[in-house]
């Protein structure tokens, strides 16, 4: 398991820290994989009746690790997204336990996507949630664009998923996509202090409900499987291939 993932078990609550500041946690293939072996492995374990999902140094994530990300999907040939971040993907979809994001920063791309596949979102005044990937002519992802309209309106996801627009901490815990709102520091408690109420209640009764709760996962599924295609499309598109390298370009300036 990647040093940049730490997993921890507080009781019956599964804590899974991503942990890379000097790279403003941007996640690799690694951690992708690391990530989805600590969800998985939760799974079988009935010890664990909660899950929940945070960064460190201030900082949820600020998405792929762009260079890491690119190598991996040129090395599956046909641009498709790199088969690690869909293994994850797939984790976050078919989790039966409860999940929190404990959210202290940025949280951009797969961040964002993180969040809306959870069931409880703790966010730090210095919050920020966005999903830039028009702009490196993409699309989205994680079955974002199912989730988000259903979450937050149309207009709004609109907004954030094609236009790329920031979404503020109180403006997310207005539209329905933030739980609470607490001062910088101080997510991780308030996470650990819901995942303590949500592991008091009965377990089974917790499950059926969140699964009623949630649209039937072979939806969710389905749709992310659209947005591959397309991802993988566009991955190869003239606008890609320039947003790319525009962001190298920068890089080494």
């Amino acid at each position: 398991m990647t040093e940049h993932i730490i997993v921890t078990d507080d009781g019956a609550t599964r804590m899974i820290t991503m942990r890379r500041p000097e790279k403003k946690n941007t996640l690799t293939q690694d951690m992708y994989l690391a990530m989805s072996d600590a969800i998985n492995a939760a799974q079988s374990n009935p010890a664990i009746r909660c899950l929940i999902v945070t960064g460190r140094s201030g900082v949820f994530t600020a998405g792929n690790d762009i260079g890491d990300f690119l190598k991996a999907a040129t090395e599956a040939d046909d641009g498709a997204r790199p088969r690690n971040s869909v293994i994850f993907l797939e984790a976050l979809v078919n989790n039966k336990k409860p999940i929190i994001a404990a959210v202290d920063g940025i949280a951009i791309g797969i961040g964002m996507t993180m969040v809306v596949h959870c069931d409880y979102v703790i966010a730090s005044t210095t919050t920020t949630f966005s999903s830039p990937y028009i702009q490196y002519g993409l699309v989205p992802d994680g079955a974002t664009s199912l989730l988000m309209p259903h979450m937050v309106g149309h207009q709004r996801a609109f907004a954030m998923l094609v236009m790329g627009r920031e979404m503020s901490a109180e403006d997310a815990r207005e539209a329905g996509l933030v739980n609470q709102v607490v001062a910088p520091g101080h997510a991780v408690v308030e996470a650990q202090k819901v995942a303590r109420e949500i592991c008091a209640l009965p377990a089974d009764a917790v499950a059926i409900a969140r699964k009623l709760l949630k649209p039937p996962t072979d939806e969710i599924e389905r749709r992310i499987g659209q947005e591959n295609h397309f991802f993988a499309e566009r991955m190869r598109s003239p606008e890609a291939l320039a947003a790319f390298q525009n962001f190298f370009a920068r890089k080494i300036r």
